[in-house]
């Protein structure tokens, strides 16, 4: 999205609240300017008082609820866009289910986090929704406008160059943040799956990389076993251009998975779950084996790393599915395009989505007293 933006001649200010790391991206590098902003405080309206930005997106809706009403008081022409990054209610929803033991069919979507999201989604001018899936739920289910959304999803300039072969590669890989809900719950699946495919393949390991790993997981790590816990993968395509097959066993999640985009570029097929794949693949094969038991899953890990016609099917798969559904040049010129539009027709747009004007009206009386009301207590 940055680099979006910057293709327009956008000057970018990055604002976060977040305290700076080594693990911090260098975006000053990038030309963009970067703001540390604080929660409740006045501080924020003159900083964005005095910015007057034409466009500010939002990055989740959290963010939203705790900086959308400045932005509208202080800069009420500022285009406000919503990053959904993936829908947070249905994530939850399917979260509860799993640990309910309950279908995720039958995950209650009509929680307190949905009203959260959901209004947040309606004060904002325009959505960015990355899973055509979410899509459809907002539209059928939630009778969202389809005006104030738009399908965004990841955009890849090209497939990686150099891929290695079957041969130069070895070892499964598991990789994502494990501070992650549902990349936890995958490390420990694979911690129960791992022991049958090692069977069936006692020469191979699973490595297993993220940061912020919890006790639970370091304490899984057993070198007799080939279940390593690697920590903070340094670069994610030199690691996914080393290991044959990625397993991901995803039981619940919502938007895209970033793992398995990235695998399909740079060549390594996955094999995960109904969940793990969904908005990835539309009417294309998988780059991968999509699996519905733990049975065929453990089939499926075995027979893609053992099986060399196998698996060059399914990494042509994932390269078919990068080209066809994920360039960045089948998307970016038509949003560019859009944003202008919208700008220019802004009021008009606003009009159009009166019950978003309503709940801005009142979101910006409750959260606006709630803040300065804290802000008041803090001092």
């Amino acid at each position: 999205m940055i680099e979006l933006f910057k293709e327009e001649k956008y000057q970018i200010t990055f604002a976060s609240t977040a305290a700076v790391s080594e693990k911090t991206a260098n975006l000053q590098r990038q030309h963009i300017s970067i703001q540390n902003i604080k929660l409740n405080d006045v501080s924020f309206d003159e900083f964005i008082k005095k910015l007057n930005p034409e466009i500010v997106v939002f990055d989740r809706y959290i963010t939203e609820e705790q900086f959308g009403w400045r932005v509208s008081e202080n800069c009420p022409k500022a285009l406000k866009i919503l990053d959904t990054e993936d829908l947070h209610f249905l994530r939850k929803a399917r979260e509860e289910a799993v640990k309910n033991v309950k279908t995720i069919s039958e995950a209650n979507l009509f929680s307190e986090t949905a009203k959260r999201e959901l209004a947040s989604i309606l004060r904002c001018d325009l959505s960015l929704i990355i899973s055509e899936y979410e899509m459809e739920l907002l539209q059928s289910r939630f009778k969202i406008a389809s005006e104030i959304l738009y399908y965004l999803p990841f955009l890849v300039a090209a497939v990686s160059e150099s891929i290695p072969a079957f041969e130069q590669r070895q070892n499964f890989l598991a990789i994502g943040n494990l501070l992650h809900a549902p990349n936890v719950d995958s490390v420990l699946q694979l911690k129960k799956l791992w022991p049958e495919i090692r069977q069936q393949l006692p020469d191979a390991e699973l490595h297993i990389y993220g940061a912020y790993a919890p006790q639970q997981l370091l304490q899984l790590h057993n070198t007799k076993e080939g279940f390593l816990i690697r920590g903070w993968a340094d670069d994610v395509e030199i690691a996914m251009k080393t290991y044959r097959v990625q397993l991901a066993p995803l039981r619940f999640g919502a938007g895209l998975k970033g793992k398995i985009l990235d695998a399909m570029r740079f060549g390594l097929p996955t094999v995960t779950t109904e969940i793990g794949a969904e908005g990835m693949c539309g009417e294309l094969p998988f780059g991968g084996t999509i699996s519905t038991s733990k049975e065929k899953f453990i089939d499926a890990s075995v027979q893609l790393y053992s099986k060399k016609d196998l698996w060059n099917n399914a990494q042509q798969n994932g390269f078919n599915i990068i080209e066809d559904r994920f360039q960045k040049e089948l998307f970016s010129e038509a949003f560019k395009k859009y944003l202008r539009t919208l700008s220019a027709q802004l009021e008009k747009h606003r009009r159009e989505n009166f019950l978003g004007q309503i709940l801005q009206h009142h979101t910006l009386q409750s959260t606006k007293y709630l803040a300065k009301w804290i802000e008041a207590k803090g001092k």
